[in-house]
């Protein structure tokens, strides 16, 4: 049996489909796609997908993951292809690798998020990072299923700047303020999400968007501590692909199409 690790996006509108949507629409372009996937056992089989901390209703994404299993080797970057053609655009399959080593769901241990914050002036939203990052705790409240919850957002922050941008993307304003904040949440329990971390800047600096900030998750992975980046999880698998020799099968599986 193949194992096949995935990088997807959620881009446009499409950041508003909830992960359901995503599953059923990523199982519809397997069979487009003529996939020969495995399926488990029991009276109502199902493709082996294995989704790995999936991003908010609402958020974009550059940066998701998951795992199929497969019951034919085939050759990943031609099997990404195919399911990036089966998929609407806005769901893009980015990258495939052959999965050589264990534990990728541990390796996502912290996510990097931008957050756009339309109608803020970054001096304004510079002074709430500031506070932000010198407060030794940071209340915020959610509902939860039993109720509000109030729990400590800072520790699980590993850092929160406000950071200057010269994208000429057409989705950004250029007749108002507009502020960028670029944070870096390590991936706790309970988990911090980026609305908490607008929660807190709320609490501890009054910080509050005119509207909804825009959140796109730009990376997920291991967190180098002493760094403060957070390194691609797949890059395991591609050092092992590059140091052991490649096998009958999938010498075959590159040369034969799917």
């Amino acid at each position: 049996m193949q194992r096949i690790r995935l990088r997807y996006t959620k881009r446009g509108r499409l950041r508003f489909t909830s992960h359901r949507d995503f599953q059923r629409a990523f199982e519809r372009a397997l069979r487009r796609a003529e996939v020969p996937m495995a399926y488990s056992a029991g009276f109502t089989p199902h493709p082996k997908v294995s989704y790995a901390n999936a991003a908010p209703t609402g958020t974009g994404s550059e940066a998701e993951y998951l795992e199929i299993a497969l019951v034919a080797t085939r050759d990943p970057q031609t099997l990404r292809a195919l399911l990036d053609e089966s998929l609407p655009e806005g769901l893009d399959i980015v990258d495939a690798v052959e999965a050589r080593t264990s534990g990728l769901a541990d390796r996502l241990t912290a996510s990097v998020w931008e957050l756009r914050l339309d109608g803020v002036e970054p001096a304004d939203a510079q002074r709430a990072v500031e506070a932000f990052n010198a407060a030794g705790t940071v209340e915020v409240q959610r509902m939860a299923k039993n109720g509000m919850r109030t729990f400590d957002a800072r520790p699980a922050v590993a850092s929160l700047e406000s950071v200057e941008t010269h994208d000429a993307q057409a989705d950004r304003p250029i007749h108002r303020p507009c502020a960028i904040l670029r944070l870096v949440v390590r991936h706790v329990t309970p988990a911090v999400r980026p609305d908490d971390v607008l929660s807190g800047l709320r609490a501890v600096a009054d910080l509050a968007p005119p509207v909804p900030a825009a959140v796109t998750r730009l990376a997920q992975g291991l967190l180098d501590e002493e760094t403060g980046t957070v390194t691609d999880p797949l890059a395991p698998d591609r050092e092992a692909a590059a140091t052991e020799p490649p096998t009958a099968g999938a010498t075959a599986a590159a040369k034969a199409p799917l």
